[in-house]
């Protein structure tokens, strides 16, 4: 396995940190691998926020369900989805842009999740541990006037970055499933509830299976915290369908 191969395998979210800083070299090299991500048209439909600021990461640490360790994080990024530079770059340039949609978010948002999986790795090679905050997109209405995001920017990935603490480097990485289950031949397969059952009651470990799946989707497919983000989220792209946005 090579050096690449081998820091995917490894790598695992980190959530403690120690106090040894991010330099300002890694921070930069770390943001350039970022940028050098697949991107759709090389478009780069993507804006960073570079949170540096201990008031708005205390602030983010409350809003993305109250995790203290965003706020000791030496590096916070929010890879905010952007359709809208390039539509005020159109209308600059005096073209008639239709309005983005649906479809020019879901491009924006693929963009930025393949930078931000760079920046990760990029992270990694350096000895700097990652997490991803799924969280930001839960409250995104409160993000939108805490970020300044204008109608057609989306707050779609956050990561909080560091050198691990000993503990979090010694702590076993969680397993996957297998491979059978997850890569499909050709086209979809849907899998029957034997199949279903063997891809994940090794998550269950010593507890029944049966009792094991319906604690968990309690615990997240039935949260408040995945009911409110969807909520939220169907609020905010109210913009990507013509609704509040201030332009034409």
């Amino acid at each position: 396995m090579n050096e690449i191969l081998a820091g995917l395998h490894a790598r695992k979210s980190v959530r403690a940190f120690s106090g040894e800083p991010v330099t300002p070299q890694e921070k930069r090299a770390i943001l350039e691998a970022a940028c050098a991500a697949p991107t759709a048209g090389n478009q780069q439909l993507y804006t960073i926020l570079d949170i540096t600021d201990p008031a708005l990461k205390d602030r983010l640490a409350e809003t993305c369900d109250h995790q203290p360790f965003i706020a000791g994080a030496p590096v916070v990024l929010i890879f905010c989805a952007d359709c809208q530079k390039w539509y005020d770059a159109y209308r600059a340039a005096g073209c008639a842009p239709r309005r983005p949609g649906a479809g020019d978010l879901m491009l924006a948002v693929t963009d930025c999740a393949v930078a931000a999986q760079n920046a990760v790795t990029a992270a990694e090679s350096l000895g700097i541990g990652s997490c991803y905050i799924g969280d930001i997109m839960e409250q995104c209405r409160i993000h939108r006037t805490l970020l300044a995001l204008p109608d057609y920017v989306f707050p779609a990935v956050m990561l909080v970055l560091g050198r691990p603490t000993q503990q979090q480097k010694a702590r076993p990485k969680p397993g996957r499933c297998g491979l059978k289950h997850i890569v499909h031949e050709n086209g979809y397969r849907r899998m029957d509830t034997g199949e279903l059952r063997q891809m994940l009651a090794w998550k269950a470990e010593e507890r029944p299976y049966a009792d094991w799946l319906r604690a968990f989707c309690d615990r997240k497919y039935d949260s408040g915290f995945s009911r409110e983000m969807t909520r939220s989220v169907e609020e905010y792209l109210s913009s990507f369908r013509g609704g509040g946005s201030s332009y034409p």
